[in-house]
């Protein structure tokens, strides 16, 4: 029950807050949108198992803050994230220079708090996470784009816009980049293009923050060394368990020298991010994490493969479509007179949700025509189901396509 009761100070809320939040109505009947999982994927009786383990070894560890150990996390998990990188990502460090957050949000909440301040620059890739552009804009931060291509950001439009903007006597606080299964296009930047990076990074003194959210989650499980590998000292490195394993399990991680830490570690007031979610998480992860990230890619490759045919089908040539090499994510361009943004509401109110192309630019019209589409949470069947019903809201609000199936709409 809602109490209908109006508080009677809304001039006591500050200056600036966004517009308030609609009450959840539950999930739209065709979700493509947020970045969801498969829940068919999550290892549900293991991680009970491994709760009930853990409850009853190490149970009395709640008792203390941080479990009583170093306030970075618990202690076996950062040491099992720095096996993993080691393995998977060419990185060398150890549990020290590793913090444990909240979901790699929190994460970039954090760097952002330690580096930003109100009037800065930062440097993101043209098409980025949205939540990396709206947490900026907010800290009252420019950003500027950079152009991409299919082997992520292009080093010579990255150099020219640094050299632009050092004659304007600007020198960004950072370069935040997606290099492995970059969000939302899919791509995954080459070990030469990685150096290159670094090169430009330096030669204009800018570090580079770099987020490895899907870097587990490659079809052919394997993947270029992480930037950070390559050059600890210019970067920040930043992934997360939510797509490798569960995302409401809310756990994240940074990696960097202490010197950086050290700073983050002082403005981080939680009093530990969720100390039981860290050890069940441990616990399982230790002996079953590849296994379960094979079970899970598999998974996830072949319901883009119904998503590609799906859209083939329904929209022809009409879509262009950005094929990813692993994730979660779909990103596709409709014609150029297209603007997703008049029938995102309409598709809404019909129960179908895509993530409109504008969300993810960092210039918004430039990316009116295109959407993205995660395919991770619907079943095949309501993948299909759900292309189809977007490519006839889309036709009936744009006239695109005009053909469907082989056969023309009506």
């Amino acid at each position: 029950m809602t109490d209908a009761t109006t508080f009677a100070f809304p001039n006591a809320f500050r200056r600036g807050l966004p517009e308030p939040a609609a009450r959840f109505a539950g999930l739209p009947k065709h979700n493509f949108v947020w970045g969801h999982n498969d829940p068919t994927q999550v290892p549900a009786e293991e991680l009970a198992a491994c709760a009930e383990k853990v409850l009853r070894e190490k149970g009395h560890l709640l008792g203390m803050y941080n479990l009583g150990q170093a306030p970075q996390g618990y202690e076996p998990l950062r040491a099992f994230v720095a096996e993993k990188l080691k393995r998977r990502s060419g990185i060398t460090t150890t549990a020290a220079d590793i913090m444990l957050t909240s979901g790699s949000l929190q994460a970039m909440d954090l760097v952002n708090n330690v580096m930003l301040d109100p009037g800065d620059t930062v440097i993101l890739e043209e098409f980025t996470y949205g939540g990396a552009i709206t947490k900026v804009q907010k800290l009252g931060v420019q950003v500027v784009g950079a152009p991409l291509d299919e082997g992520g950001i292009k080093i010579d439009e990255l150099d020219r816009i640094l050299a632009n903007l050092k004659t304007k006597n600007i020198k960004p606080k950072y370069i935040y980049t997606i290099p492995t299964v970059q969000n939302p296009t899919g791509s995954i930047m080459s070990l030469e293009r990685r150096r290159q990076l670094i090169g430009v990074a330096k030669k204009y003194g800018v570090p580079i923050y770099e987020d490895e959210c899907y870097a587990d989650l490659v079809w052919t499980h394997e993947r270029p060394p992480a930037i950070y590998s390559l050059d600890p000292s210019h970067v920040i490195h930043i992934g997360s368990f939510s797509k490798s394993l569960a995302p409401a399990l809310r756990i994240g991680y940074i990696v960097a020298d202490w010197s950086v830490l050290s700073r983050i570690l002082s403005i981080k007031t939680d009093a530990g991010s969720g100390a039981l979610e860290q050890m069940v998480v441990s616990e399982y992860v230790t002996d079953k994490f590849d296994e379960h990230v094979t079970d899970l890619t598999d998974a996830l490759k072949e319901k883009l493969d119904v998503l590609v045919d799906a859209l083939a089908q329904e929209f022809g040539t009409a879509a262009e479509l950005f094929v990813p090499k692993g994730g979660i994510f779909l990103w596709l361009k409709l014609p150029d007179h297209v603007d997703v943004r008049k029938f995102t509401q309409t598709a809404l109110a019909q129960g179908l949700a895509f993530n409109p192309g504008p969300e993810w630019s960092c210039n918004p019209d430039s990316a009116k025509s295109h959407m993205r589409l995660c395919f991770a949470l619907p079943s095949v069947e309501q993948i299909r189901d759900g292309v189809a019903e977007l490519a006839r809201i889309c036709h009936e609000e744009t006239g695109v396509p005009e053909r469907g199936r082989n056969v023309k709409r009506g």
